[in-house]
């Protein structure tokens, strides 16, 4: 049976090997943390084999920063990562514009890990065009 730290062992890859010289893999909430930013990064469309991967908001860049593309990025990074991460359950992904710099937007994800319950959140800046 699989203990609930392997269930959160996955691709991508470390540089080098782990001590026993076996490839190095990235462990826990980095694992799930680096795959979720990878999905919410990739363009639909830009990866072989799985056309439709990815949530695309850089396709946002050039929107302007109101409501409406706020509410797009953020459907469009609830669906993806709903889909393509399947280690955990998205409690809320909020999307507010830079108080300080009026072409970003600070995208926050709230989710849980389903091996563990442990209830993390990661955050990213995006810059828009206006």
């Amino acid at each position: 049976m699989p203990t609930p730290e392997s269930l959160l062992t996955s691709f991508p890859l470390l540089a080098g090997l782990a001590g026993d010289g076996r490839p190095a893999w990235r462990r826990g909430n980095a694992s799930v943390r680096e795959v979720m930013l990878n999905i919410l990064l990739t363009r639909p469309g830009e990866r072989l084999m799985r056309p439709d991967f990815g949530a695309g908001i850089r396709n946002f860049i050039h929107y302007p920063n109101n409501e409406t593309t706020r509410a797009l990025i953020a459907d469009a990074a609830r669906r993806a990562l709903a889909r393509w991460e399947p280690r955990v359950s998205i409690d809320e992904v909020r999307v507010v514009a830079d108080r300080e710099h009026l072409s970003h937007v600070n995208l926050e994800v709230r989710y849980r890990l389903l091996a563990d319950g442990r209830r993390e959140a990661l955050a990213l800046t995006l810059e828009l065009g206006a």
